[in-house]
């Protein structure tokens, strides 16, 4: 599984670069941010990699926060790469968490290939998600999302388990995911 490339950008549309990683060249999709972030040839993505029957494709972004929502949006059914980097190319992460928290359904009505049912079905979903955006969005790193993965595999929503991650204060897994078994038993 790929989750990180560091090379040069041999070419770049707003749909997709070229990166040069050791003489190998990889075709990486990326969102309108993304895009506008590369500035130089040089450049560092973080990377969701999917695997299917017929195709491997990449898709890269600047900052960890935005490869966070892409990934929040995979999870919900229907909702599938190209529209997921369509919302990561419409709103910044903190835009998506805005829309979330304020459950503004026409505003991602306004995201290609998203209609009423699917906003509708983006709001009941991630509800509580906005919440864990807001909250570590510049510094979200992967112990919050290891004990957010786990608390999803034990059954909780995950509007509990924003609320209970986002009063803890630790900053390593286990420490967070018991923290946060103590916040959920209380709520």
């Amino acid at each position: 599984m790929i989750i990180g490339l560091e090379g040069i950008i041999e070419y770049k549309e707003p749909t997709s670069v070229h990166m040069n990683v050791n003489s190998v060249i990889y075709e990486v999709f990326v969102s309108l941010h993304t895009y506008s972030s590369i500035g130089s040839d040089k450049m560092r993505l973080h990377i969701h990699h999917v695997i299917r029957e017929d195709a491997q494709q990449l898709y890269g972004f600047a900052q960890k926060s935005e490869k966070i929502l892409f990934e929040g949006m995979l999870k919900i059914n229907g909702i599938g790469p190209k529209a997921a980097l369509a919302i990561c190319s419409t709103f910044t992460p903190e835009q998506f968490a805005g829309i979330i928290s304020s459950k503004d359904v026409n505003a991602l009505k306004k995201v290609p290939g998203i209609g009423p049912k699917s906003a509708a079905r983006i709001m009941v979903e991630l509800a509580g998600f906005d919440a864990v955006l807001l909250n570590s969005a510049p510094s979200f790193n992967s112990a919050t999302t290891e004990a957010m993965m786990a608390l999803e595999s034990l059954g909780f929503k995950k509007e509990q388990i924003a609320k209970a991650l986002s009063a803890s204060s630790a900053t390593d897994t286990p420490t967070l995911v018991k923290e946060a078994l103590k916040q959920l038993q209380k709520l």
